[in-house]
């Protein structure tokens, strides 16, 4: 029955692909030169695995094309004044996504922590310009709870809205929620009996199994990891197994070859790369960037078996700190305000679970070091959409001209 069950989910995926495949080519610019440019008509791809032969679009792709043939790169589909929100995401990139088949896939992951009314849920993502907070937040409100945009930072402010609001469920990453907690303690709170918090859904980052247990053992947390990207929305989702992430219904996932788009197997590492129903943003064959793989093996609760492993790296120049995507272009627009600024390096660390993001530094002799250093992590954050926890000034010549312009030294467990 369950086998019966999966086929007819995948032939419902293949139908819906066929019909994106038609709409984007005749709608979508950009989507029409993908296929022409590899001589491919729309009935070439019936099934998914026929989506091999039209070209991975990565997402340094998606922000030349998006400068090339503002604002959305040739890659909308609808007119513009359909769109219910567009959002700037780093990179920078426009997305002007649908949002209720973003929000449609949330609801869906958000019965596994029987979310309902009576809930008071905090959205701790930045509701500025990017778009996780606020699919979240409508989600949430869809389900009859009650969501709570308290954003980002301000940990103090955070431990009095969780309290006083006897707040039931978390959004964010895994490291903010530990570091309420701390801060909860540091004031003098017994955690788990003074807060009234159920249940964590959490994201963006990596979530170590060290930390997952202490929030479920050490605070009676029920935590869902689940993995999305700004640009398509959450797609995947742990169930109770706890052993891989489970597809939403609303999209097709591959994992190929980084290096020519193929189609890769059960266990083979390589690029997650998403194709959601949107007919609006067509992104077909949209590389994350990030590196994982699935298996195939029926899982115990019943739910189809592909799963995702876990993230397990990346892929190309950008990186992910703190939940937000930090790309070398973003990082040389913003340093070119500094001409006292010769070569530079951002490296990422972790330290009891936060990351740590650090700007190694070149200035030229004689630079006010204490004012360059201020005027650099005010503006950061601005333009990369992150802030930086120190600069560092190094002598002349300790980075080479062809160092990587990100440096990732964190280790998972």
């Amino acid at each position: 029955m369950e086998a019966k069950a999966n086929e007819g989910l995948w032939e419902c995926r293949n139908q819906r692909l066929r019909h994106l495949v038609r709409h984007a080519y005749e709608n979508a610019p950009a989507i029409r030169a993908k296929f022409d440019s590899v001589g491919i008509k729309p009935e070439d791809v019936q099934t998914v695995k026929d989506l091999a032969k039209i070209p991975v679009t990565t997402k340094d792709e998606l922000v030349r094309l998006q400068k090339e043939t503002p604002p959305f790169g040739g890659f909308l589909a609808a007119p513009l004044e359909n769109l219910e929100k567009i959002f700037l995401s780093p990179g920078p990139l426009f997305d002007g996504g649908n949002v209720k088949e973003r929000v449609g896939r949330l609801v869906e992951m958000f019965d596994l922590v029987k979310a309902g009314r009576g809930d008071r849920v905090m959205v701790t993502y930045s509701y500025h310009l990017v778009p996780p907070a606020h699919w979240m937040d409508e989600a949430i409100r869809a389900l009859g709870a009650t969501a709570i945009p308290s954003g980002a930072g301000n940990t103090d402010s955070q431990v009095k809205i969780m309290h006083d609001l006897e707040v039931t469920g978390y959004v964010g990453t895994p490291s903010f929620l530990n570091l309420i907690i701390k801060r909860a303690e540091e004031m003098g709170y017994d955690f788990r009996g003074d807060f009234k918090l159920r249940f964590a859904m959490t994201s963006a980052e990596m979530l170590p199994p060290s930390l997952r247990q202490s929030f479920e053992e050490k605070y009676g947390i029920q935590v869902v990891d689940i993995i999305g990207t700004a640009d398509v929305g959450w797609f995947t989702y742990e169930c109770e197994q706890k052993y891989g992430y489970h597809l939403s219904r609303d999209i097709i996932v591959e994992i190929v070859d980084p290096a020519t788009g193929k189609q890769l197997g059960p266990g083979e590492l390589g690029e997650l790369v998403v194709t959601p129903f949107d007919d609006s943003y067509t992104l077909i064959r949209f590389g994350t960037g990030d590196l994982s793989a699935y298996t195939d093996e029926p899982c115990p609760c019943g739910r189809e078996p592909f799963r995702l492993l876990g993230m397990k790296g990346r892929v190309g120049e950008a990186v992910k700190i703190r939940g937000m995507f930090v790309h070398p272009n973003q990082m040389k627009q913003c340093l070119a305000d500094f001409p006292e600024v010769k070569r530079f390096q951002l490296q990422v660390d972790q330290v009891q679970y936060r990351d740590i993001a650090t700007l190694r530094v070149e200035a030229e002799a004689g630079a006010d070091e204490e004012r360059l250093s201020a005027a650099i992590i005010a503006r950061f954050p601005q333009v990369c959409m992150v802030k930086l926890d120190k600069v560092e000034f190094l002598p002349p010549d300790a980075i080479s001209p062809e160092a990587k312009v990100v440096v990732d030294q964190r280790k998972w467990e």
